[in-house]
């Protein structure tokens, strides 16, 4: 005969597991029940923004939800990653980042608030983006990467190049190349995209590496000129463009500076939901239009599963750990 207060715990027990279950299963599987956030890095107009935006509408169709975006911008992606990094791990707010917030930084700056790689879950990347070496060439007047490398170096300290902030992309392919020829240049940030082409466009700095999707209605209007690519192969968005490795120049074969964007995710959240979503990324991805308009920018998609994309993470980190150090890169 059970006695009374062990078969009170016994029943307890089974009601707790009885409750647990179907909420287990409402997480992974009913997912998601309300809206989920995309939390931006950068700000509205940046090269993230338009990407998360191509995506925003289709993917949220997908889920059968809507996807909201919202903007939490500063310190180079440091302030939305943190935000991410300490919000309930349910699958409803997501952090977009990049190969800089979640690569770059984690050398870039001596403490974080957070562990870019144990505070979070790689969800699915998005897409591989190409940045061109651009210049306004009222200020610097030259038509190719060796034209460019021989007037800079025979005027050290004269030319500033703009960058969409410390440890971004944009900073760290420009100053990965000063750092393989010897460039003597001034590194001016910005607060992002918008205002970093601005002031090539108006002569406050010289150049700036970054996203050809953002530079190409400029230098198809005629006020830059796009010199090199920064990827391993060249753009078929601007096939012309030859790659800086191409450009002849001691110092840059192999050159290939290209970043990624990302959705990660808190730590903790339900593999369950990181499947589910990084299934309908992928599935928006392959959608034809969302294709061909992120071809035509530049972009190339980039399909891989959470496990594939944690390694890439893992690998992309190292990398930019090892061009931090060997280009004595610290924030301005």
């Amino acid at each position: 005969m059970i006695q009374k207060p062990a078969f009170r715990r016994a029943v307890l027990a089974l009601l707790a597991a009885c409750c647990l279950a179907p909420a287990a299963q409402a997480q992974g599987g009913d997912w998601p029940q309300h809206p989920v956030t995309f939390i931006m890095t950068f700000p509205a107009g940046s090269g993230v923004d338009v990407v998360a935006r191509t995506i925003q509408e289709p993917l949220g169709k997908l889920l059968g939800q809507p996807v909201i975006i919202d903007y939490k911008v500063g310190a180079a992606g440091n302030v939305a990653s943190e935000f991410v990094a300490r919000a309930k791990p349910d699958g409803y707010t997501l952090v977009f980042g990049t190969a800089a917030t979640h690569g770059v930084n984690a050398a870039l700056y001596k403490k974080l608030p957070f562990d870019v790689e144990a505070d979070f879950v790689p969800v699915a990347p998005i897409l591989d983006v190409s940045n061109v070496l651009t210049i306004n060439p009222d200020v610097i007047n030259v038509k190719t990467v060796k034209e460019f490398v021989e007037t800079v170096r025979a005027n050290p300290g004269k030319y500033n190049y703009a960058s969409t902030g410390n440890g971004t992309g944009t900073h760290m392919a420009f100053a990965e190349l000063n750092s393989k020829l010897g460039l003597n240049m001034v590194h001016v940030p910005y607060k992002g995209g918008p205002e970093a082409i601005q002031s090539v466009l108006k002569g406050e700095t010289c150049c700036i590496m970054n996203q050809v999707q953002t530079v190409l209605p400029h230098a198809k209007a005629g006020k830059v000129r796009l010199l090199g690519v920064t990827t391993a192969k060249r753009v078929p968005a601007v096939q012309d463009v030859p790659t800086i490795a191409e450009s002849g120049v001691a110092g840059t074969q192999g050159f290939d500076s290209s970043t990624w964007f990302a959705l990660f995710a808190p730590k903790g959240t339900d593999p369950a939901i990181v499947a589910k979503l990084n299934a309908a990324v992928r599935q928006v991805l392959q959608q034809p239009d969302v294709h061909a308009k992120f071809e035509a920018a530049g972009n190339t998609v980039r399909l891989e599963t959470p496990e594939q994309f944690k390694a890439t993470v893992r690998v992309n980190r190292q990398k930019w750990a090892d061009v931090v150090k060997a280009a004595n890169v610290t924030i301005d």
